[in-house]
């Protein structure tokens, strides 16, 4: 784990109302980010309601197949998860898995970033799961006792609704990773936008939430500016396709192959 020291927030930004003349001050709250448009409307929205909520999001939190040098599934490169929490305006927490790696493994080293969190000061970490219960228990036991309280903003609002509401609100993001069993391997490469949503068949989900596809953010409400992507190789692999992006100032990055093996 490679913790982060964070740069405290404006003093306006810590503050959450007030009573009496004292102000509360807000949770401070990690979210988890996969790279992908959920986690990035889930940024959107706490921050748009963090006033309200209490809470404000101070870091993003990601982890890393350390032999890929990417985000486990999304494929997506580390510079490009480095550029959005730039374009953010927030710092990055990596977590390092080593490959392969083993669920004991995996839990020892979030629970070890988890300590860190609690430590620096952290009250929450934001999820942006829709709907699968099974996940949702999951984080909940797995954060139980540690101090950090799990966040589920999106959660339960329906994913066709939630997905063109991304849409209309400016989410730019290209599909990185497409499941062969349940997708057309033409879809990988795509741009996540209201044709997409149209081509998709019937029984996928549209926001993916059933593993179908995976996303890289690229543009939204949430980043002070565009992240200028460049399509790379698509890779066949373990039943998958994945669709390379590079920084587009790069040209041909000499990054490692898109996908590589998946936690």
């Amino acid at each position: 784990v490679r913790p982060a020291r964070l740069v405290e927030p404006h003093a306006a930004h810590r503050r959450a109302g007030s009573r009496g003349g004292l102000t509360r001050r807000l949770k401070r709250a990690l979210l988890s980010w996969s790279s992908g448009k959920d986690s990035a409307w889930a940024l959107h929205l706490m921050r748009s309601s963090g006033l309200e909520t209490g809470v404000e999001i101070a870091g993003l939190l990601t982890t890393f197949n350390q032999v890929a040098d990417r985000v486990a599934m999304h494929a997506v490169r580390r510079t490009l998860v480095q550029a959005q929490a730039a374009a953010a305006g927030l710092p990055l927490r990596a977590v390092e898995l080593p490959w392969p790696c083993s669920n004991q493994e995996y839990e020892s080293r979030m629970a070890e970033a988890c300590r860190v969190a609690v430590a620096d000061g952290f009250d929450a970490v934001v999820f942006g799961d829709l709907f699968l219960r099974d996940v949702r228990e999951y984080r909940e036991r797995a954060l139980a006792g540690t101090g950090l309280e799990p966040l589920f903003p999106l959660w339960a609002i329906p994913t066709c609704d939630l997905a063109r509401e991304m849409i209309r609100g400016g989410v730019r993001a290209r599909i990185t990773c497409v499941d062969k069993k349940q997708l057309d391997v033409s879809f990988a490469g795509r741009e996540f936008d209201l044709a997409l949503l149209a081509d998709l068949p019937p029984q996928a989900d549209p926001c993916g939430e059933n593993g179908e596809f995976h996303t890289f953010a690229y543009a939204g409400p949430m980043f002070r500016y565009a992240i200028p992507v460049a399509a790379g190789e698509l890779r066949d692999a373990d039943g998958f396709v994945f669709a390379d992006l590079m920084p587009q100032e790069a040209g041909v990055d000499a990054g490692r192959r898109p996908g590589g093996p998946p936690h």
